[in-house]
């Protein structure tokens, strides 16, 4: 049961890592090239546009695709899974018409906020907008198709289409901020607008390829169908009912739960955006916009994939023994302990090994960050601050990987109760972040950076109640959760605290002024004084790191060892 879940959840993790990685390559040199035309004020005002595009697609779609995926495992007999399936699609639909919605909405709130100033200082804001707009609905109509994806582990179609969908968007960007320049048009935001468009329309038809082909040999539609009833023992055994034949009931309670706990999630996750918006200059975060795109990197590049793929394995892992065939409670009882007590080891190694990587983290990267940002953003960009953000944010990155993969866990087993409490503490949550970046903000006057400590404060409240409802669930079901075993050993702590010292030390205290062959040179021995501290490490953690590497060997080994 669990091993091709494990097995699954590990293969797709892995690509959609590699997609990561190849996206935001081509993401991140396509982004080279255009700061060149971009002032830090319309950078920052590109920013306000995405997190414009983020907010459409997370109200409407968020908090079904939660519930979507702890539907629980999939049926082996093919006309349940087929209605199953048809149960997902007709589901996804439903984000559509609140998209519709919230783009509205959103918009006006937003195009009511500009002042004269900011909308003389870019061209062809409003128009931009509108184009954000129907670029984030097109994106919602391959929600079907996409979901059916993910729901069947079919990671491969995504990793198609995200590559196909960046690669577009990347070249529509560069292209008509390209064609711009040389016609002396001034295009403004136009360019960004455009590419999002295309980002969408893409992921429609790569998505809608896959999913036709999938629909035509097992037996369901990608439009909204009606559902054929379960048998009377299945209701039993699931307790389902459906809404207008249409939807899953359970599914629809849970999904509604989980709106207000979206909202208060998104208003944390896009929060440092916002509070910038009201409290800095269009410039100020122009420069937060540039280091928070840098830094976050390893968020986008490898936690998003990791979290994405552990909230469906540990979703289906825990969900599967409450959907299986009626038995006695005894072996009930053990089979739920048995999940349990795997999904308690697998955490706590994808725990451990976060915060190992996060001692590379904090010891090299508050030193490198300013040279890597003078060496590909410029001079210019490198003088405005962003260097000094950057390495503050080093220190954040560790945080928003525990909290990833710890909230992916509790999306993962939390009830509509909990879900609701979770809801409450993280309003309080994004009372305390709202008055830390005021603080920061206004009263220290910090600036960014300001901004880069209020997030921290924010993610450590989340990641301590995370901590405390995780040690919780696994103790009503007798398991053990141990978050001693979850830190680095002490060689590596003791070798990153060297490190960070002796890299200071070698790269001198002011890298403002080193001209390129400076910073390469000062990076050269910083990557030096690296791989010796990852060498140590490698060493101090040599048997969790065997036991790491025995484990995704097995995983990989076992469904063909079955066969």
């Amino acid at each position: 049961m669990s091993s091709p879940a494990a097995s699954g959840a590990l293969r797709g993790a892995s690509l959609l890592i590699l997609l990561q990685i190849a996206s935001r390559a081509i993401t991140f040199i396509a982004n080279q090239l255009l700061l060149r035309f971009l002032t830090a004020q319309l950078l920052g005002i590109s920013t306000q546009l995405e997190v414009y595009y983020l907010s459409v697609l997370f109200f409407a779609r968020e908090s079904l695709r939660v519930a979507i995926q702890r539907q629980g495992g999939t049926n082996k007999d093919k006309t349940s899974q087929a209605r199953n399936t048809q149960a997902v699609v007709n589901l996804s639909y439903l984000s559509i018409l609140p998209g519709v919605f919230v783009a509205g909405l959103l918009g006006w709130l937003y195009v009511t906020s500009l002042s004269d100033e900011t909308t003389a200082s870019a061209p062809h804001l409003i128009i931009s907008l509108y184009i954000y707009a129907v670029a984030s609905i097109v994106e919602l109509l391959s929600e079907p198709a996409f979901m059916v994806m993910q729901t069947r582990l079919q990671f491969g179609a995504r990793a198609a289409a995200e590559s196909i969908a960046t690669f577009s968007r990347c070249a529509v960007t560069l292209g008509s901020a390209v064609i711009a320049s040389r016609g002396a048009f001034e295009a403004g935001v136009l360019p960004f607008a455009l590419g999002q468009l295309s980002y969408g329309v893409t992921l429609l038809v790569v998505y809608a390829y896959y999913g036709l082909s999938l629909a035509s040999v097992e037996g369901f539609s990608l439009l909204p169908k009606k559902l054929e009833s379960p048998s009377t023992k299945e209701k039993k055994s699931k307790d389902e009912s459906f809404v207008l034949s249409l939807f899953p009931r359970p599914t629809l309670n849970l999904a509604r739960s989980m709106i207000a706990q979206s909202l208060v999630k998104h208003i944390l996750t896009q929060g440092d955006t916002l509070l910038v918006s009201a409290l800095a200059s269009p410039t100020s975060q122009g420069v937060y916009a540039l280091a928070n795109n840098y830094g976050g990197l390893a968020a986008r590049l490898v936690f998003q994939p990791v979290e994405e793929s552990s909230r469906s394995y540990f979703s289906r892992l825990l969900a599967s023994t409450s959907s299986d065939k009626e038995s006695d409670k005894d072996s009930l009882r053990k089979e739920k302990k048995a999940a349990a007590e795997k999904a308690s080891a697998d955490l706590t190694i994808l725990v451990k090994l976060y915060t190992t990587f996060s001692a590379v983290v904090v010891a090299i990267g508050p030193t490198a960050a300013p040279l890597l940002i003078s060496l590909v953003a410029g001079p210019r960009w490198a003088s405005s601050g962003a260097g000094a953000v950057l390495a503050v944010y080093a220190l954040y990155i560790p945080l928003l990987a525990l909290n990833g993969v710890s909230e992916a866990f509790v999306a993962s087993v939390a009830t509509e109760a909990e879900v609701h409490a979770q809801s409450l503490w993280m309003g309080a949550f994004s009372l305390a972040f709202a008055a830390a970046g005021f603080v920061f903000l206004r009263v220290l006057d910090w600036g960014a950076r300001g901004l880069v400590v209020a997030n921290a404060i924010n993610m450590v409240c989340r990641i301590i109640w995370c901590a405390v409802f995780i040690k919780r669930y696994f103790g009503r079901l007798g398991v053990k959760f141990e978050l001693s075993e979850l830190r680095p050993s002490g060689v590596t702590v003791g070798a990153a605290v060297v490190t960070s010292q002796a890299v200071a030390r070698l790269s001198g205290p002011d890298v403002s002024g080193l001209a390129v062959r400076g910073v390469l040179f000062a990076l050269v021995k910083i990557a030096s004084l690296g791989v010796v501290f990852i060498a140590v490490v490698a060493v101090g953690e040599r048997q969790f790191l065997m036991q790491c590497i025995d484990k995704a060997r097995g995983q990989r080994q076992r469904p063909t060892a079955k066969q």
